[in-house]
């Protein structure tokens, strides 16, 4: 193994200079501001938790977590996602607080992605969960939450994606009498590979009927007519959950976001605690999903606290890839000051932050190049006694 560089970083892990960071902070602001004001409350996890509690319930496959042990001998891993860890919470040092509860997050997560086409191995996750809310009203308020921060934040062509859970697993059940034949075909689905899809359902031994029910799965896309269709090929069981994202449909119509809205019943996540209704929501011209979320009704007990709940996480670094170029300049100025002039230039700087501005002060016999410095400020104010040797610019 050969030694880093002194300028290297671990693979995945990228550094954010100041344009990309303060972009980042602009739509931060804005997105929690909006969260705030359908009624969460953030609160922060930390970093490293526990392999054997958070780790094992995340749902992250073991080779996608960093490892490593603490002074006792203990498996740490950094956090893989937020869910899990929020749900330690509020079974623990929430568990007196009443349901329902709104909750909200923002934080770095942390998964091994080498293998998944230079995917970054950290990025920042925005979500909300509602915890202890069963209803449809629940799962309607939190789709129409994720079309509204997307809006708001000026993606206005976004679209969601909807699917159930217990409703493919339920037609796999029907139909595959092989763990692995399941294991695998939920491993298209959610890789989206329907031609690998296809290929393997049509070298399984099934009759004409059962194995065109599975390809018709991957044309279960659309509008409310594709519940038909659902019902057609589904499992006997199925008609409860048809019926559960039927109602969804119309609770969303109340929200006036229904053309925002599609079913995908070939939807599935990775994430296998996931019980009921999944989502994903999409922006024209970018090839990931923005956000994903869904019902998990049982995650909750695993910490000894029995509730329901659902929620969603939207990927920080995915929304600034989507977004177009703002073009909008540093809104800093920039008071470039002799030292004869420096107490004048202090008293000026100070009246301008008083009213809210970014400024910065800077000593003439300071810059290296003039010209190359200002282009970063909106505005520069020049206070320079140029009759004093050495500090003509």
């Amino acid at each position: 193994m050969t030694k880093p560089l002194m300028f290297e970083k671990p693979v995945g892990m990228r550094d954010t200079l100041p344009p990309l960071y303060d972009a980042k902070h602009n739509i931060r602001s804005v997105l929690m501001n909006s969260i705030v004001q359908w009624g969460y409350s953030f609160l922060q996890t930390p970093a490293l938790e526990y392999y054997d509690t958070v780790g094992v319930t995340s749902s992250i496959a073991d080779h996608q977590l960093f490892k490593l042990l603490d002074a006792e001998g203990q498996t740490l891993v950094l956090r893989p996602d937020v869910t899990a860890p929020i749900a330690r919470v509020v079974s623990s040092i929430m568990k007196k607080e009443p349901f329902p509860l709104r909750l909200a997050y923002d934080s770095p997560v942390y998964r091994s992605l080498q293998k998944e086409g230079g995917r970054p191995a950290e990025f920042e996750q925005m979500g909300v969960e509602l915890i202890g809310d069963k209803t449809s009203s629940a799962d309607a308020e939190i789709v129409a939450l994720m079309i509204a921060l997307l809006e708001e934040i000026g993606l206005r062509d976004c679209k969601i994606a909807i699917g159930h859970v217990g409703f493919v697993d339920a037609l796999f059940t029907d139909i595959l009498s092989k763990e692995e034949d399941v294991d695998l075909l939920l491993r298209y689905l959610y890789e989206k590979n329907y031609v690998g899809y296809t290929h393997h359902v049509k070298n399984l031994s099934l009759s004409a009927q059962n194995e065109q029910r599975l390809l018709a799965l991957l044309e279960l896309k659309g509008g409310k007519e594709t519940l038909k269709k659902a019902q057609a090929i589904g499992a006997q069981n199925s008609s409860p959950l048809l019926a559960e994202i039927d109602h969804l449909f119309d609770v969303l119509n109340m929200y006036g976001v229904q053309e925002k809205v599609s079913f995908d019943f070939s939807l599935r996540s990775h994430m296998s605690y996931y019980t009921g209704i999944i989502f994903e929501g999409y922006t024209a011209n970018y090839g990931f999903p923005l956000c994903r979320g869904g019902r998990y009704d049982h995650l909750l007990q695993t910490f000894g606290r029995v509730a329901k709940a659902i929620g969603f996480a939207l990927s920080i670094d995915d929304v600034m890839e989507a977004l177009p170029p703002s073009g909008i300049q540093n809104k800093q100025e920039c008071i470039i000051y002799s030292p004869s002039l420096r107490r004048e230039a202090y008293e000026k700087a100070q009246a301008l932050r008083r009213n809210g501005c970014a400024v910065v002060l800077q000593d003439v016999r300071g810059i290296d190049e003039m010209d190359h410095f200002t282009r970063r400020f909106s505005s520069v104010t020049y206070m320079l006694d140029t009759h004093q040797e050495g500090e003509s610019c």
